[in-house]
């Protein structure tokens, strides 16, 4: 049985945290024996990982460059002996390699959950340096992979697991869901639900929206979500007078209900690795409307499964949101297609199995030489 750490900058209620709380579930425990670490803050799903019996630390970093926290994560790994540690996003990332290196831990396995355009040199460099760090660098989409080997990571340190999703929709009352938003029953409800930052190009959505309500006034749109840019977005809003049209609700824990109780799913980005929402909207059998943005693409068949428009043109996403919602029938058909390839190419239990057997094929290998 290997012991297994599954370190991670938070516990927030996210994309990366989500699938780390899956496959720390998920985990076979006849195979492995599984905890959970906290590098700067815990969070909603700690509750969830305790329940599951998943021991939870805090590691406790406090600042950007924190050598006392780096320390105490050293100190934990030799304390605890683990066969394997993987780490998610590059805090936990840059820091876990480091401290798996010198407590060492025999197999790093690194999880990279998105095209990070934001890296500059300097994160492109640690990245580059410590490539060899890690037993594997596994990112959640075939684009998250080719960024990477295009930073100068060897290719036999890649991998490509696609993240995975089994939510169900939950039993809702579609009127009361939409009348605690405000929304009309027969209104047509479009969600955008993810952070409020310069990633996904909220500022795209809105313009759309000021168009679209031109020649859809009755369409409603809730922004589920909080970040660094959600008052210059409500600013943005209220300049195109779309107050009446488009609710901010903040971060909330009943995203999956208000997803049931919507028509379909916006997603505006500039780059994804793999979007946890999307995967969501279409297990619900919701129609999508997205960008053509890295990692996106490999989950939206345009066409099929949703709309693809190219990103940065509010005009097309426009287009886009009228035509799901004047016909009904092939937002229907979109709708039953994504959760046909939701349940055939993205399930949690192969993102699962495909975990542990890299765990065990890297440290029987490791083990016998």
């Amino acid at each position: 049985m290997l012991s297994v750490l599954q370190l991670i900058p938070t516990l927030d209620r996210s994309g990366a945290e989500k699938q780390m709380v899956l496959l720390a579930k998920g985990l076979p425990r006849d195979r492995f024996r599984v905890e959970a670490a906290a590098l700067s803050r815990l969070g909603p799903f700690e509750a969830e990982l305790e329940e599951a019996g998943i021991p939870v630390t805090l590691i406790g970093k406090r600042a950007k460059v924190d050598p006392l926290a780096f320390l105490r994560l050293e100190r934990f790994l030799k304390a605890r002996k683990f066969d394997v540690v993987q780490t998610w996003i590059f805090a936990a990332n840059v820091y876990g390699r480091a401290a798996a290196r010198r407590a060492g831990v025999p197999v790093v396995v690194v999880a990279e959950m998105a095209v990070d355009l934001w890296k500059g040199r300097l994160e492109r460099l640690i990245d580059r340096r410590l490539a060899t760090w890690c037993d594997r660098l596994v990112g959640n989409s075939h684009a998250v992979v080719d960024f990477y080997r295009s930073l100068g990571i060897p290719d036999d340190r890649l991998a490509m697991i696609y993240s995975g999703a089994d939510d169900e929709p939950p039993a809702v009352d579609r009127r009361q869901v939409r009348a605690s938003l405000g929304i009309e029953p027969e209104a047509p409800m479009i969600l955008f639900a993810g952070r409020l930052a310069e990633q996904k190009r909220v500022d795209d959505l809105l313009k759309a929206l000021d168009l679209l309500h031109h020649i859809q006034p009755d369409a409603q749109t809730i922004i589920a979500g909080d970040g660094p840019l959600r008052d210059s977005l409500e600013e943005l809003a209220q300049l195109y007078q779309l107050d009446d049209h488009v609710r901010f609700v903040g971060h909330r824990d009943d995203v999956p209900m208000i997803m049931a109780a919507a028509d379909l799913l916006v997603l505006p980005s500039a780059y994804e690795g793999l979007p946890n929402v999307v995967l969501e909207a279409m297990r619900f059998r919701k129609p999508v409307v997205a960008t053509s943005a890295p990692g996106t693409v490999e989950v939206v068949v345009d066409g099929e499964t949703g709309i693809l428009t190219p990103i940065g043109h509010p005009r097309a996403l426009a287009t886009a949101l009228r035509d799901l919602i004047r016909d009904p029938a092939m937002a229907a058909r979109m709708g039953e297609a994504g959760r046909i390839r939701a349940e055939s190419h993205f399930h949690t239990r192969a993102m699962i199995d495909q975990f542990a057997n890299l765990y065990e094929s890297v440290y029987r290998s490791k083990h016998r030489g």
